[in-house]
């Protein structure tokens, strides 16, 4: 099955707050996708909030696919994601941010993001990050230790029986992009970089691909 969210909002701003909950059932699959680019515009006070709470269930798999968020000049966003996974499921997760659109001419100077991931398998913490930006984004993100001046990142995570097969196919699928991949207990995680949000799709789309073992991005991504 396949899910598409809809922000009918059309965006996010200061004190704005979304409440997702996902839920696979013992034995099966379930696709999450958004309509679009979930846009956070600039704030005048305050923090637009987004809570995420997945559970998969005995035998299921779950892909966590929403298409990327835009962070306006002035936005705030604090994101948390919390998933609860069962001893044998399979969870895919994806997570592309960029700041500002490039093709627009758009600039973040000043910001916050705020991005909190807990997962967890069997009641056990399997995985959890921290990143925050804060203030001067544009001046913050020209070091090398953060983007090295790029625009657009995201972060893929894969835990599940097919882990340490994907991750040769994966590093061949990324060639020389910017970024890198590595897979440790049970756990194969990519994260990327890219100097515009249609560079980095061009790197993301394949390499959900290959996640997915060969399955293609929800057609919604496409329109």
């Amino acid at each position: 099955m396949e899910a598409i969210l809809i922000n009918t909002s059309g965006g996010l701003t200061g004190g704005d707050v979304i409440e997702w909950s996902v839920a696979a059932a013992d034995s099966t699959k379930l696709s999450v996708t958004t309509q679009a680019n979930e846009k956070i515009y600039k704030a005048s006070a305050d923090t637009a909030f987004v809570s995420t709470r997945i559970t998969v269930g005995k035998d299921a798999s779950l892909h966590w696919l929403p298409q990327e968020t835009i962070l306006f000049d002035h936005a705030s966003l604090t994101r948390r994601i919390d998933v609860d996974l069962a001893e044998n499921s399979e969870f895919l997760a994806v997570e592309a941010v960029l700041l500002g659109r490039r093709a627009m001419g758009e600039v973040v100077n000043l910001g916050f993001f705020r991005d909190r991931w807990r997962i967890r398998r069997a009641g056990q913490l399997i995985h959890a990050e921290e990143m925050k930006f804060d203030g001067e984004i544009d001046l913050l993100s020209q070091s090398a230790a953060v983007l090295s001046g790029q625009v657009a990142f995201a972060t893929l995570l894969y835990t599940g029986p097919l882990a340490e097969a994907m991750l040769p196919k994966l590093r061949e699928c990324l060639g020389d992009a910017a970024g890198g991949a590595s897979c440790w207990n049970g756990k194969l995680i990519a994260r990327l970089t890219a100097p515009t949000g249609f560079d980095l799709r061009k790197i993301l789309v394949p390499a959900i691909s290959v996640l997915r073992n060969g399955a293609p991005v929800p057609k919604v991504w496409n329109i």
